[in-house]
């Protein structure tokens, strides 16, 4: 079960025009989005003076968890390690641009040096990615150089949704009250 920003079932209280609410993603449609191959996710890591830094990263969704790999000597690696707290954005730019936003705590799953434990679900992450003959060369090339897996459970993280109003929504359903001067 999905701990939404705003509670499960209810939809956003964002009203603007003639009442439409902000759409969001249910929680089929988060599963699905977070399933589809291709989408980067942005992860947000602080620094010890907590200074913010974000990266692009590959992952995978799998048993209710966004998974993620560090290499050792990344320094995002060495922020979770300090500070596992995080925020999590899956977007897309084109069609629906549909994004989810989790924030919780990254959980090591594997430390550096473990891989071949779980060097099958890294390769599943590559494929998310690349042809299969890129992965497993990929793999091949990097098979000495450890890293750490990393997940967050969407159950423990606060999960904000939207996308971009659909066929038969009111079309100006984008921003919420907040955002307006009057």
């Amino acid at each position: 079960m999905m701990r939404h920003a705003y509670p499960e079932g209810a939809r956003c209280s964002c009203r603007i025009g003639r009442g439409s609410p902000v759409p969001r993603l249910t929680e089929s449609e988060v599963t699905r989005f977070l399933a589809e191959p291709g989408h980067l996710l942005r992860l947000a890591t602080t620094d010890g003076e907590g200074m913010p830094l974000v990266v692009p990263i590959w992952f995978i969704y799998e048993d209710d968890r966004v998974f993620f790999t560090p290499r050792e000597r990344s320094a995002w690696r060495v922020h979770l390690d300090r500070d596992p707290r995080v925020c999590l954005l899956i977007d897309e730019s084109a069609g629906a641009m549909r994004k989810v936003v989790l924030t919780g705590r990254a959980q090591l799953v594997h430390g550096p040096g473990s891989d071949d434990q779980w060097r099958d679900r890294y390769r599943r992450i590559a494929l998310r990615y690349v042809p299969e003959a890129f992965a497993d060369a990929y793999l091949r090339d990097t098979i000495d150089e450890p890293r750490a897996l990393y997940s967050v459970a969407l159950a423990d993280s606060e999960i904000a949704t939207w996308r971009m109003p659909g066929p038969g929504e009111n079309p100006l359903a984008v921003w919420a009250p907040r955002y307006y001067h009057r």
